[in-house]
C-alpha cells in the first residue's frame, strides 16, 4: 500500500485541524494507548513542557483567586479605617491605612503580571499540544496503514487455507470412503480378526480407535464359516 510522503501528509493533517478545539492530550488517557513505544520516547521531551504549562497555568489561576480575596478584604478594611482616622486623627491608624493601601497595590500589580501571563500561556499550551496532535497523527497513519497491509495478508492466507482445508476434507473423506469399502469386503472375508489382519489402528465402520498395541500382536488367522466352506468346495475341485 502507497503511502503518502512527509511533507503531502503534514499538509493534509494540518487542513484537517484547521479550525477544530483540541483536547489537552497529555490529560486524555486513551491518547496515551495511541502511540508506539518510539512515538512515546520522541515526544517525552514536549510531553513534559506541556504538563509543565498546564500546571503554571492551574497555579496562577490558584493564586490569582486568593489574590483577588486578598485585596477585597483589604479594601473592606480601609474604608471605615479612613473614616475613624479623620474622626480622631489617630496616626497608627494613618498608617495601617497607607499600609494597606500599599498592599492593595502590590495586589493590583501581581494581579495584572498573572493576567498577562495567563493571557500568554493558552497560546504556548496550544501550540505544544497542536505539535503532539500532528505527531500523534503521523504515528497513527503510519500503525493503521501497516496493519492494514498486514490484515490483507492474513485475510489472503485464511482464504488459501480455508481452500487447502476444504481440498484435504474432500480427500478424507475419500480415503475413508476407500477404507470403508476395503474393510467391508474383508470383513466378509475374515470377519471381526480384519483389523489384526490387516494392522489396523481404527475400525473404519465405527472410527474409533482400537486398543494400544492390539494391532501389533500376530494372531492366527480365523477363517469364517463361509471362508471354510468356500476353501472346501475349492479343494474338492482340485480333487476333482
Amino acid at each position: 500500500m502507497k503511502h503518502k510522503s512527509g511533507k503531502v501528509r503534514q499538509e493534509a493533517f494540518q487542513a484537517a485541524l484547521q479550525g477544530k478545539k483540541l483536547p489537552i492530550l497529555t490529560l486524555d488517557n486513551k491518547w496515551y494507548r495511541l502511540l508506539d513505544e518510539d512515538t512515546r520516547a520522541s515526544v517525552k521531551g514536549i510531553e513534559e513542557q506541556l504538563n509543565s504549562l498546564l500546571k503554571r497555568q492551574g497555579k496562577l489561576n490558584t493564586e490569582l483567586g486568593e489574590i483577588k480575596k486578598l485585596k477585597k478584604k483589604l479594601m473592606s478594611e480601609i474604608v471605615p479605617m479612613v473614616d475613624e482616622a479623620e474622626q480622631t486623627g489617630d496616626k497608627v491608624l494613618e498608617k495601617k491605612i497607607d499600609q494597606n493601601k500599599r498592599l492593595v497595590e502590590e495586589c493590583n500589580e501581581r494581579m495584572d503580571s498573572y493576567k498577562d501571563e495567563l493571557l500568554e500561556l493558552p497560546r504556548q499550551i496550544d501550540r505544544l499540544n497542536f505539535q503532539l496532535m500532528m505527531i500523534t497523527m503521523d504515528c497513527c497513519y503510519d500503525t493503521m496503514h501497516d496493519n492494514t497491509e498486514e490484515i490483507l495478508g492474513i485475510e489472503e492466507w485464511v482464504k488459501e487455507i480455508r481452500i487447502e482445508l476444504k481440498k484435504r476434507l474432500i480427500r478424507k473423506q475419500e480415503m475413508e470412503q476407500r477404507n470403508h469399502e476395503i474393510y467391508s469386503y474383508m470383513h466378509d472375508v475374515f470377519g471381526a480378526d480384519v483389523i489384526d489382519v490387516f494392522d489396523m489402528q481404527y475400525d473404519p465402520q465405527k472410527k474409533h480407535p482400537v486398543l494400544p498395541g492390539l494391532s501389533k500382536r500376530k494372531k492366527p488367522v480365523r477363517i469364517s464359516e463361509k471362508g471354510r466352506e468356500d476353501a472346501g468346495e475349492t479343494e474338492k475341485k482340485t480333487g476333482d
